[in-house]
């Protein structure tokens, strides 16, 4: 992976795991928009013909004609329209037209906006004040596009454009959830959840998945839905280090392993990291068991800005949970950078 790639390492904002969807699209006529958002790699089977033609797992539209019937202007273009699942700041863009080898966009331009409120989806196509986060430009089919994102800006939607018409198969919205702050301060809440603004910063090992899906939200549905290292054969272990949403005092952990029978670790601890570096015991080296959800309180009053989860010795993991509260200065902070009075 090169540096102008590494956001990908950051979870997808538009997932449908993380309640991404999409709502609005000019024309669907060959696939549906509602698979740019889904969780998996495109899939293909050749030869397989629906009423519209070949089936694609991704959003296709129609070929694109003028009223006198001849190809169509330069600037003529579809558009689909995605709800991130929490909005965020974005880092980054990939465009995937896995599978369009000769219907795939020309190019592509991908546009954000900050909405309030849940107006309809005919509303939100209609309004001005998009900003442009990527540029008209040219991508390959049947491959990854990935662009990178200069933005400091929390969005809410994203809005792409293909150069005229074609199929792209999924749409991956990288970077870093920033909920809104009413919702934080309703109560004690997770601090390590996407959706609240929480991030794995780091992990020993990620050979079968993405450790980011131990901060998604909901259950996982298989084992796949986690995070699994590879086997360690030496005397370290593994381990997951998590940016909570900001600086906190947490009072209840929750360690999963649902769904690993024979391949979840054999115990766990927790260390609290401070604004300072210094480290802090949050749970003791703990056994824990396979396919079970296990809950800790934590008899702490540390303020921590990340915590590191260590696995003895290596395995999966389907979910953490990290529950606390905000302090006064990180919620003035988050306060500060979403504009409003603390």
């Amino acid at each position: 992976m090169t540096a102008d790639t590494d956001f990908t390492l950051l979870p997808d904002l538009a997932v449908r795991s993380l309640g991404g969807a999409v709502i609005w699209a000019n024309d669907e006529s060959f696939a549906e928009k509602e698979n740019l958002v889904r969780p998996e790699d495109s899939t293909y089977q050749p030869a397989t013909f629906g009423h519209k033609g070949q089936v694609y797992d991704g959003w296709e539209t129609r070929r694109r004609r003028d009223e006198a019937g001849d190809a169509p202007e330069p600037d003529d273009c579809d558009t689909a329209i995605v709800r991130l699942g929490v909005p965020g700041v974005i880092a980054g863009i990939v465009v995937d037209t896995a599978w369009f080898k000769g219907n795939y966009p020309p190019e592509v331009s991908v546009e954000a906006i900050a909405v309030e409120g849940y107006p309809a989806a005919e509303e939100i196509a209609a309004l001005d004040g998009w900003t442009t986060i990527v540029e008209r430009s040219a991508v390959g089919g049947d491959s990854r596009n990935p662009f990178t994102v200069d933005s400091k800006r929390r969005f809410t939607h994203v809005r792409l454009r293909m150069f005229p018409d074609g199929g792209v198969a999924r749409l991956r919205v990288h970077g870093v959830a920033t909920p809104d702050l009413r919702w934080l301060d309703s109560g004690p809440f997770d601090l390590a959840a996407l959706e609240n603004g929480g991030l794995v910063a780091d992990c020993s090992n990620r050979f079968y998945s993405h450790p980011q899906n131990v901060l998604l939200p909901g259950r996982a549905q298989s084992m796949g839905g986690g995070w699994e290292t590879a086997r360690r054969r030496d005397k370290d272990n593994d381990w997951v280090q998590v940016r909570l949403a900001g600086e906190g005092v947490l009072t209840m952990a929750e360690i999963d392993t649902s769904y690993f029978l024979f391949n979840s670790p054999g115990a766990a601890a927790l260390t609290g990291i401070r604004a300072d570096g210094s480290e802090v015991e949050l749970l003791p080296r703990t056994v824990i068991r396979p396919d079970t959800r296990h809950r800790f309180a934590i008899d702490s009053d540390a303020a921590v800005v990340e915590v590191r989860l260590d696995a003895f010795p290596d395995g999966g993991l389907a979910r953490l949970r990290l529950y606390g509260n905000l302090t006064e200065s990180a919620r003035a902070r988050l306060a500060a950078e979403q504009g409003e009075i603390a």
